[in-house]
């Protein structure tokens, strides 16, 4: 019998390389496997590497069963991982594709094994493995694309509105309520696929590290207004995007620049009823066609300057509020010192960076209305919440509601400030002209994750809604979404004011979108509860000198969005490796679902919803002729560890006194993750933001997409160049329209999309030159009839890309 000729060095090494290369592989599963299965999570890992190990060896050794060892690997992989994820393409994605090429890898060395017939079977074993795991990832695509489109198109609502032929975008939320609806089809489901780039302007806006572009921009006639994170203020035409003005405020800028918006008052904004107190009427009403109210006495408009007849009102990052003339640009003489508004008036001590304004000034008749920003996690005591309205001629306060002291109603006494360290309102407020009300969504005091030292009255006003009369300041209504809030689950969204169905009819509501993916219905009236509210226990466990509410309110009878509980199942990577290391963050967590409480030294919490939501500032949108209201979430969980600071004693020795307020320095600060793999891919399974509609009528979800593909995310932040439904971060909302077509651009790929109204399908995207953070806005303009959709690109959050661009869609 023929012995077979010894190999040749070049085999011989070759074969000793790639089997230590695969032999690295199964010592890190190994290892993971067994720290995983010490956790109690899945055996899969050790088993796998075990085999992995072995299958090295025996490469190494040119054993011709290497490639029979390989394949049932993989054959025993193809089968858990069906088993645990089923057949959707993300989850199974790092279950197979990489088992795979590592098969199709192995291929390559199986013939240097020595001569037998168990060679080619080594060789069928793992190229039949590595093919079927492929293509049962490939079957699972199609199904990707599908997820969760409506089987029943969503109707028009009987006795719905009809489109308009002109529409302004007056407002943050176009119109005072935060509907984000323009109430024109000239674009609709049918052409939008047509569209194509109008115009295109830069701002001239520098890169900034601190900078994000946010902007919604505002449109009255035939001007568009924008602004920059530097609060660079300038005027377009609405046809042709050409430069007509600019005001550079010029501001130094910081770690935080932001501008969400402009105000805009021509003397013929709604006139606001007088809102006396509120009679708790009955929730449910007949359809009512509003009714002009007469303007307060003390609302009558003061004769503007000639200049400054139209007004631009915009609020900066060094805590001004600025008018500027609509025609021309220039400071507004008479409002305030040469134009401007000092907001740190009232303050006491505001540091550097710790107080300022980045969302929409919201004007209502005469006045403008500004709450502010607290730098997060710093200090206790840092500058209040106080929310103000200002006349918008002459920029006199004319009035305060201050959260901590309701007997400030204007300035403070001579010597004293605005309460310090109160709930902020940072978001945008909305207002009903015909109640006479504004609806403020409240933050909570900093820190955020420490709450032992608030006062009574913050724990009464945090994450909550707040109806105060527009005339006067005065409190009406309070309605809290989380009680105690240590999880940084301020209220982040404008409140969307809309009629919704009840028995008998419709009733005024308020509509708001939470952190916590819970969607709240009051009467906005009263405040009271349209859908059902229940405490609901929630866990407990506070660190050391800190306490809990035992209940949360949950909204029962509308949807949730993305609020699932976390298993380990659901833990995700690019690759086995890094979604095991996924697995192993997960189970050395805390984790009780809800409200698990912020962790301390020795085992940090998992946040889900995470601080990011959730919903954000990017609110919803309501397609009134339908009937749909629109919202976009994000889904990643985070880490929260409770570290002490050098205070601590003394903060926990005063716990239950309350520490005065000029004690500055906090007890705990938090240590906040989001989970990402050691590659930087998230830890939680796609999809990791979508796109939701739910039917006001039946309070149920019609369909839910994800939003953002694959295109520009992988590991390391390399774009995989795979279109796939992913779904992305975003925090900037959705905006829709009277055609059924509802817009949306804040992803980590750079476009902007259509999506039908009635399915979630997506029917035309546009790509951007780079990612967008805000939200888009459409209108008509007076001059052509044109109908533009335009939207604010400046880069995508987490994305390295920036630009300065205000780009116009228009069909041809």
């Amino acid at each position: 019998m023929a012995t077979e000729k010894p190999a040749s060095w070049p085999t011989r090494v070759w074969a000793a390389v790639a089997g230590g290369l695969i032999g690295l592989v199964g010592l890190v599963l190994l290892g993971g496997g067994g720290w995983l299965i010490f956790l109690g999570g899945t055996p899969y890992y050790l088993l796998a590497g075990a085999a992995i190990l072995a299958t090295s060896v025996m490469l190494v050794r040119r054993d011709p069963f290497s490639g029979l060892v390989y394949g049932a690997v993989l054959a025993a992989t193809l089968a858990w991982a069906i088993w645990e994820a089923g057949f959707s393409f993300w989850p199974l994605l790092p279950r197979l594709f990489a088992p795979a090429v590592l098969g199709l890898f192995l291929l390559l060395v199986i013939p240097s094994a020595r001569r037998s017939v168990w060679r080619n079977r080594s060789g069928l074993a793992t190229g039949v493995g590595a093919l079927a795991c492929l293509v049962v990832l490939g079957a699972a695509i199609p199904e990707t694309f599908r997820t969760g489109q409506a089987l029943i198109p969503a109707q028009v609502v009987s006795g719905a509105p009809a489109a308009q032929a002109s529409s302004d975008w007056r407002y943050y939320g176009r119109d005072p309520g935060g509907a984000r609806y323009a109430p024109v089809d000239q674009i609709n489901r049918e052409n939008v696929d047509e569209l194509k780039v109008a115009w295109t302007f830069r701002t001239g806006e520098p890169n900034h590290r601190g900078s994000e572009d946010q902007n919604t921009p505002m449109q009255v006639g035939d001007r568009v207004y924008v602004c920059t994170p530097g609060n660079v203020v300038i005027a377009l035409d609405a046809d042709t995007g050409k430069e007509i003005w600019r005001h550079d405020p010029k501001v130094k800028k910081g770690f935080w620049n932001r501008c969400r918006g402009v105000g805009y008052w021509d003397g013929t904004q709604p006139r606001v009823a007088v809102s006396g107190a509120v009679p708790a009427a009955p929730v449910v009403t007949k359809a009512v066609v509003a009714k002009p109210a007469p303007r307060l006495a003390s609302q009558a408009v003061a004769p503007a300057a000639p200049l400054c007849r139209r007004r631009i009102l915009v609020s900066t990052i060094n805590a001004q509020l600025i008018a500027l003339d609509a025609a021309t640009g220039a400071p507004c003489p008479g409002f305030g010192v040469d134009g401007k508004v000092d907001l740190s008036t009232g303050m006491g001590e505001v540091k550097t960076g710790f107080y300022f304004q980045t969302s929409t000034p919201t004007v209502i008749g005469n006045r403008v209305v500004v709450g502010g920003w607290v730098m997060d996690n710093r200090e206790i005591a840092e500058p209040a919440g106080v929310v103000r309205a200002f006349d918008v001629v002459s920029g006199e306060l004319v009035w305060a509601w201050d959260l901590g002291n309701p007997a400030i109603t204007k300035l403070p006494p001579e010597g004293q400030t605005y309460t310090r360290g109160t709930p902020n309102v940072w978001s945008t407020p909305a207002f009903d002209p015909d109640l006479g009300l504004i609806y403020l969504p409240t933050g909570n005091s900093t820190p955020d994750y420490w709450g032992s030292h608030r006062s009574l009255m913050s724990e009464f006003y945090s994450s909550s809604l707040v109806a105060l009369d527009a005339a006067t300041g005065k409190e009406r209504w309070v309605f809290q979404t989380v009680h105690h809030d240590v999880w940084d689950y301020d209220v982040p969204s404008q409140p969307m004011l809309i009629d919704f169905p009840v028995a008998g009819g419709t009733a005024p509501a308020l509509v708001q979108f939470t952190k916590r993916g819970q969607i709240f219905v009051l009467d906005r009236r009263t405040g009271k509860p349209l859908t059902k509210v229940v405490e609901v226990h929630v866990p407990r466990g506070a660190q050391p000198g800190e306490w809990l509410r035992a209940t949360q309110p949950y909204s029962v009878e509308m949807p949730t969005i993305g609020v699932e509980r976390l298993t380990e199942a659901m833990m995700w990577g690019a690759t086995p490796l890094d979604q095991m290391a996924c697995r192993i963050t997960f189970k050395q967590l805390r984790y009780d679902g809800d409200f698990t409480p912020p962790g301390g030294p020795k085992q940090a919490s998992l946040q889900y919803p995470g601080n990011a939501g959730g919903m954000n500032w990017g609110s919803g949108a309501y397609d009134v002729r339908r009937g749909l209201l629109l919202v976009t979430d994000v889904r990643i969980p985070q880490s929260v560890r409770l570290v002490a600071t050098k205070d601590a004693g003394l903060q926990l020795k005063l716990a239950k006194d309350r520490p005065p307020p000029s004690m500055k320095a906090v007890a705990y600060k938090s240590q906040n993750d989001w989970l990402v793999s050691p590659i930087f891919t998230p830890c939680l399974q796609p999809p990791h933001g979508t796109l939701s509609a739910v039917d006001v009528k039946t309070r149920k979800l019609v369909w839910q997409v994800p939003v953002g593909t694959a295109e520009d995310e992988g590991p390391l932040g390399m774009g995989s160049r795979l279109p796939i439904p992913i779904g992305s971060i975003g925090l900037g909302g959705p905006m829709t329209t009277a055609g059924g077509v509802t817009f949306h651009a804040a992803t980590m790929d750079p476009y902007l999309r259509a999506y039908d109204n009635a399915t979630g399908k997506v029917l035309w995207q546009g790509r951007l030159p780079v990612g967008a953070g805000g939200t888009p806005m459409s209108y008509v303009s007076p001059k052509t009839g044109k109908q533009y959709v335009v939207v604010s690109a400046g880069g995508a959050r987490l994305r390295p890309a920036r630009g300065d661009y205000v780009i116009a869609y228009a069909l041809p």
